[in-house]
């Protein structure tokens, strides 16, 4: 059920060829937050807040951290609920490879996944190996990702679908993730600020 990178990088969602110049102006996000502008479309995204976990010029990978499901990680990863952040339960990484599931963590005691990057202190972790419950981790379970391929992203951020802000290790074990969206906007400050009070439904106002 709980993949590992090698399953996720066969994705046709994060592979193919370059677009010409595409390393020659490339810049990474690894690391910072995407957060849907007022308006995403896609209900896979709207007023969702990403982690951006791996950003090359072959795509890209992150995971939503902003959707919680009702599925207790009791019933699911028994060995992960003592060191999992309230609330404790799965939530969905993003629409690629559901089914498949991730970990971020924070401190000792786990196996972090080889060749994945830490980003702002949090590392992917191994979710086939049981957490050591007494070393201060702390822990989020995700179903699925969030991926694009070469070029994609680039095109979605032209096209001012996503604000782009600083994260910090807190964004991911937020206990109240149904706030987060606008959090991170007043937390940016300027513009961005602007924004974090703008209403779900603009007609209902």
């Amino acid at each position: 059920m709980w993949q590992d990178r090698g399953d996720m990088t066969g994705s046709e969602s994060i592979a193919g060829d370059l677009p010409e110049g595409a390393e020659e102006e490339f810049t990474s996000l690894a690391g910072r937050l995407l957060v849907a502008m007022p308006g995403m479309v896609d209900p896979n995204f709207n007023r969702t807040v990403v982690l951006m976990i791996e950003h090359t010029p072959e795509g890209a990978v992150g995971l939503v951290l902003n959707r919680p499901t009702e599925a207790d990680l009791l019933d699911h990863l028994p060995g992960w609920w003592s060191v999992a952040a309230n609330p404790r339960v799965v939530f969905v990484g993003g629409p690629v490879g559901e089914g498949g599931g991730l970990g971020l963590a924070r401190g000792a005691g786990t196996q972090p996944l080889e060749g994945w990057p830490e980003v702002v202190g949090v590392q992917v972790v191994d979710l086939e190996a049981e957490p050591d419950s007494d070393a201060g981790l702390e822990a989020r379970v995700f179903s699925g990702y969030s991926g694009w391929g070469p070029g994609q992203l680039e095109s979605e951020l032209e096209a001012r679908g996503w604000f782009v802000v600083d994260g910090e290790p807190e964004d991911v074990f937020t206990p109240q993730p149904e706030n987060l969206w606008g959090e991170v906007l007043r937390r940016a400050g300027g513009r961005y600020a602007f924004f974090s009070t703008y209403p779900e439904n603009p007609r209902l106002n």
